[in-house]
């Protein structure tokens, strides 16, 4: 394990016969990420599964991959399978406050208890076999055998990097989902792409929410190149409340595409019924039906999809939420990129537009060094002309696991941001940053958004005492 994040600090190594705490495992965790995906790691990850009997081809497992919205389509997908009767585990990434986060089955959580003895399971396991994996590789095989011992009935595992080589494609995915597909440097989607499809197999049904005519032409091809199953892209959003349909209802519509087919083509193969009726295709009956079935009909109305989307939560807890409770009213976004950028400040017009908001203060922290900065702040130029408010650059610390390198410089920023007649100020931490938006906006009905990636949603819960999200 050479590759490691230069954040992380001195590689923690395995001890042989060494039970760990809980927090000795995070310890472990936060001081062995690699810098990147390769096919050396993911041989680790290929032994690793074989050392405990390949139980990733034990699971009917759902990846899915894109530039953003992964772990929003994971969240409604997950959602509607549980709706179906399903067991469902989900594995997202990064975390915010806990690796705990990552793991859940129907929305609950893995408790510290059994995260450390299902990391101490894989460590050990891992020592006696002379295998080295990084911490993605323990976290997936976590969530795995997580699943199996739990009898999951569909497990959704959020991609981390790339695809081909990510510790996830151990599994033989039964559906491949890409949200969609955007790089800030155009010149490099179609490698991306390329990569990112390296999930796809044989007989992996791949559906896309993407709506770029060049990236549906280049995965119908690589599906077809690896026999996989190609269904129809996504068309319309899914009919999510007000104002949620525009920021989200692609992934809603992602996710309905995914829990539909997985529902009726994946378990119809397997010979496995669901109790559910929400998805399940329903057989025809011929002539007119009893008044005993009409009598049960009325009683027990079908539920529609369409019911589903107007009582299901839009927000995805710590990473997309609105916090409307909070005085003034809170807008957390994980946006790291220029689209996923453009995406928030959407949504920020769009709260507007349902109700007048008196005083915007936008609070972005940003660790991606891909991102164009004179892009960003064109951005932020054009939404502020039609959108009063303001906008505060905060340092952040990179989170252990995630993809930032480092803070951008807030002070050359902020001098950029001013140059473009933007309302901008910079400070030294997020308590500052926070403790400033909160005496410029209106307490009742202002609007604070803390943007820009993971780790400033991290400042912002720790700022309120909060411990796990």
């Amino acid at each position: 394990m050479k590759e490691i994040n230069k954040q992380s600090g001195k590689q923690s190594p395995l001890i042989s016969g060494k039970s760990r705490s809980y927090a000795e495992v995070v310890e472990f965790l936060d001081t062995n990420w690699a810098a990147k995906s390769s096919s050396k790691k993911f041989s680790c990850m290929k032994k690793l599964n074989q050392a405990f009997n390949n139980v990733a081809k034990k699971i009917r497992t759902v990846l899915v991959n894109g530039t953003n919205g992964k772990s929003l389509t994971i969240n409604f997908a997950s959602q509607l399978l549980q709706a179906e009767k399903l067991t469902v585990g989900t594995f997202y990434a990064p975390h915010i406050m806990m690796y705990n986060e990552r793991i859940s089955i129907n929305n609950e959580t893995i408790s510290n208890k059994v995260f450390t003895e299902l990391a101490n399971e894989v460590l050990t396991t891992a020592q006696t076999e002379g295998i080295e994996p990084t911490s993605h590789e323990v976290l997936t095989m976590i969530a795995l055998l997580y699943f199996d011992k739990n009898n999951v009935g569909a497990a959704l595992l959020e991609v981390n990097e790339g695809g081909v080589y990510d510790a996830t494609n151990v599994c033989d995915a039964t559906i491949a989902a890409i949200t969609r597909v955007t790089e800030d440097d155009e010149s490099k989607t179609a490698e991306t792409l390329k990569a990112m499809l390296g999930i796809v197999k044989n007989g992996t049904h791949v559906v896309s929410a993407d709506q770029s005519k060049a990236n549906l032409q280049t995965m119908v091809q690589v599906t077809e190149e690896k026999n996989g199953q190609w269904s129809m892209p996504i068309r319309k959003l899914a009919q999510l409340k007000y104002p949620f349909e525009q920021l989200h209802g692609r992934s809603a519509a992602l996710a309905e595409r995914i829990a539909y087919t997985f529902v009726n083509d994946v378990l119809k193969k397997d010979s496995v019924a669901t109790s559910g009726t929400l998805l399940s295709k329903q057989k025809g009956q011929r002539g007119r039906p009893t008044l005993e079935a009409k009598r049960a009909s009325e009683l027990n109305p079908r539920k529609t999809v369409e019911q589903f989307w107007r009582e299901t939560t839009s927000t995805l807890t710590g990473r997309f939420q609105l916090l409307e409770k909070e005085k003034p009213s809170v807008l957390l976004d994980n946006a790291s990129n220029l689209d996923s950028f453009k995406n928030l400040l959407l949504g920020i017009r769009l709260l507007h537009y349902r109700r007048p908001i008196k005083g915007l203060v936008l609070i972005v922290g940003n660790d991606n060094p891909s991102l164009d900065h004179t892009e960003f702040l064109k951005l932020l130029r054009y939404f502020f002309k039609k959108t009063s408010g303001q906008v505060i650059f905060s340092p952040v610390k990179t989170i252990a696991g995630d993809k930032g390198s480092k803070s951008w410089n807030v002070e050359k920023l902020t001098n950029d941001a001013k140059s473009m007649k933007i309302k901008a100020r910079s400070s030294k931490s997020f308590k500052e940053a926070f403790g400033n938006a909160q005496k410029i906006v209106d307490e009742r009905y202002g609007l604070v958004a803390v943007a820009g990636c993971t780790s400033i949603l991290a400042d912002y819960w720790n700022y309120k005492g909060i411990k796990k999200v």
